[in-house]
């Protein structure tokens, strides 16, 4: 799967299928905005269609065709997108039972930049004092606290953003995630490094610890070391992601096709904060959270 999805966008962006390539999605929905990613690609007279929803993991839509100018996908749970391409977006409506949403998609954008020459020395970006530079997201109660200089989640509740964003960064953090933990480290908001040490059998490769979740696995994949502390260094310049998990390069110079779940929103072309996934399980550490930018 994980081949296929890596193949299919670059292939989609040469044809001329108006349908054909990659598209980012702001939905309204009852708890506010939610993001959405299509990536398709025109095989001869069909059409592949990749689908990321608002939350889990991009999947391959097997129910997808062309009616006239039409578009429709059937996704899960009975929902379905019927979809229109003109004037370089692709708008229609997202319906399930009886509720219908507007859809409105643009293109993504392509955000090849080169590495820069250099980079800041890193910065402290959580002080080991108080949550100073950081804030709860959504309604949830909030868990987050600081006990004995780590920045802990005692309990299920809120995720924890950055108050700052970020374009081009390298990011560093240690992190102590429990058996059965669940959580993810988000860049820019929107690619989220997958943090978790649930059963083997509960996730794919694409979606175990150290992945950016359902887009990259890891390769090599470490010894699985719940309970204990480990350290993550990731670079991202435009869509080029490079992991280091405890200091072994994992994922070298690879391209992020777009959006995963959670995303706080689709506007890929755009800074965005670091965040912390607390809504799965409670009990992880994090410590030594810094950050370097391009020097100018």
């Amino acid at each position: 799967m994980v081949a296929a999805v890596l193949l299919m966008p670059a292939l989609a962006q040469k044809s001329d299928n108006p349908f054909a390539g990659r598209w980012d999605f702001n939905i309204s929905t009852p708890r506010g905005t939610g993001a959405s990613w299509l990536g398709v690609t025109a095989n001869g007279g069909t059409l592949e269609v990749w689908y990321q929803p608002t939350g889990g993991n991009v999947f391959q839509v097997k129910d997808a065709k062309l009616d006239g100018s039409h578009l429709i996908l059937a996704l899960s749970r009975g929902m379905t997108w019927d979809l229109e391409a003109s004037g370089g977006q692709l708008t229609g409506v997202q319906k399930s039972g009886d509720r219908t949403v507007q859809l409105t998609g643009v293109r993504a954008p392509e955000l090849k930049r080169s590495a820069p020459g250099a980079w800041t020395d890193p910065e402290p970006l959580f002080d080991g004092k108080d949550l100073a530079g950081w804030e709860p997201i959504g309604p949830a109660a909030s868990h987050w606290k600081v006990e004995d200089g780590l920045l802990v989640n005692t309990a299920h509740g809120a995720n924890l953003k950055t108050t700052r964003k970020f374009e081009d960064f390298k990011v560093h953090y240690e992190v102590n995630c429990p058996d059965d933990g669940n959580s993810g480290f988000y860049l820019r908001g929107r690619y989220e490094v997958q943090i978790e040490y649930e059963p083997l059998t509960q996730n794919p490769p694409e979606r175990r610890i150290g992945s950016v979740y359902g887009r990259i696995a890891p390769n090599p994949t470490l010894p699985r070391t719940p309970g204990q502390w480990e350290t993550f260094d990731v670079t991202l310049v435009g869509r080029t992601v490079t992991v280091v998990h405890n200091g072994t390069t994992t994922i070298d110079h690879k391209e992020i096709e777009g959006i995963t779940g959670g995303a706080l929103d689709a506007n890929e072309g755009e800074p965005g904060p670091f965040y912390i996934q607390g809504d799965h399980t409670g009990g992880l550490k994090f410590r030594n959270i810094t950050v370097s930018v391009p020097k100018t």
